[in-house]
């Protein structure tokens, strides 16, 4: 798939708020230290597309980009919050929970996940959730240049070992790199695939 136009459409707290018309979308969440703006950059080849920080959970809306005027690229806070008081975060959980539930325009959703790490238990617990309430989902690997190929291949196998301690059947996985570009092609290939078989 060949990115031609990505223009921001708009951000809303409720899946009532969102950019019309309703098209395909494909959602991008993770923990608030993840890299997920970098990475949406890098996918859509604008540079500042996604607004990136030093600091870590600067998402609080649900940001939509409408790419190709054919389908959503949604950017989702994260659930792994930042420094933040407990009222915020109940309005965040209220934020996602609200789209997960009531999106039914949502045709995939990336859970992106730090190459670097043993895949952590609020991920674990995030994509259990996503088991329960039957949302369709892949993993993403961000990160992936920060370490050699042999030891990503093990950290990738060691996180699949334990994800298949409570899943019969492993999700489409991809790793990426925002720096070197990698993966993009692979991901956008995959989302032109659903797109195609919806």
């Amino acid at each position: 798939m060949k990115i031609n136009k990505a223009i921001f459409a708009g951000s809303s707290t409720r899946v009532s708020g969102r950019p019309k018309p309703k098209l395909p979308e494909f959602a991008f969440i993770g923990r608030s230290n993840v890299g997920k703006s970098s990475l949406i950059n890098m996918l859509t080849g604008r540079s500042s597309l996604a607004k990136t920080s030093s600091t870590p959970g600067k998402t609080r809306l649900v940001n939509h980009f409408l790419i190709n005027d054919r389908w959503y690229l949604v950017d989702l806070p994260g659930y792994g919050f930042a420094k933040m008081s407990n009222e915020e975060r109940r309005e965040l959980s209220d934020t996602i929970n609200d789209y997960l539930d009531n999106s039914g325009e949502l045709a995939l959703l990336f859970v992106l996940v730090d190459s670097r790490h043993e895949i952590q238990r609020n991920d674990l617990e995030f994509i259990a959730t996503l088991g329960r309430d039957s949302i369709p989902f892949a993993i993403i690997y961000t990160k992936c240049d920060k370490m050699g190929p042999e030891a990503l291949k093990r950290q990738i196998e060691a996180n699949e070992k334990i994800l298949l301690e409570d899943w019969e059947e492993l999700p489409p996985v991809f790793a990426s790199s925002a720096s070197s570009g990698a993966g993009r092609e692979e991901i956008l290939s995959f989302i032109d695939t659903v797109l195609n078989n919806l």
